[in-house]
């Protein structure tokens, strides 16, 4: 028996020099944005639409319909250590750091 895998409308976008993958309706962590929670963004750098299970649209490089989000919240990230140690020098360093991001919802593709 084979599985139907239905992934529906999305859209690959790129932001803050990475890219994420945006489906209507859902919350994506991106790079932190300069906008209020509550305010409305927009995207431009769309490189990949899918409309239905056919139909895909590459950019090149994007399209010229943008992705249209809101600013859920700001937050930080996981905690990413860096330990340096050198043995038989006693030197030890430990630094902890936590990205800053961004949740939007997507609103429409």
């Amino acid at each position: 028996m084979e599985h139907e895998i239905n992934f529906g409308r999305y859209a690959i976008f790129q932001t803050g020099g990475k890219q994420y993958q945006g489906i209507e309706g859902k919350t994506v962590s991106i790079e932190k944005l300069n906008a209020l929670p509550g305010a409305k963004v927009v995207f431009d750098e769309v490189l990949l639409r899918r409309v239905d299970d056919k139909t895909v649209e590459v950019g090149q490089p994007f399209l010229t319909k943008p992705i249209k989000a809101e600013v859920l919240k700001h937050d930080k990230g996981p905690k990413l250590i860096s330990f340096m140690f050198k043995r038989r020098k006693k030197i030890r360093r430990k630094i902890g750091h936590r990205q800053p991001c961004t949740i939007v919802r997507i609103l429409e593709i």
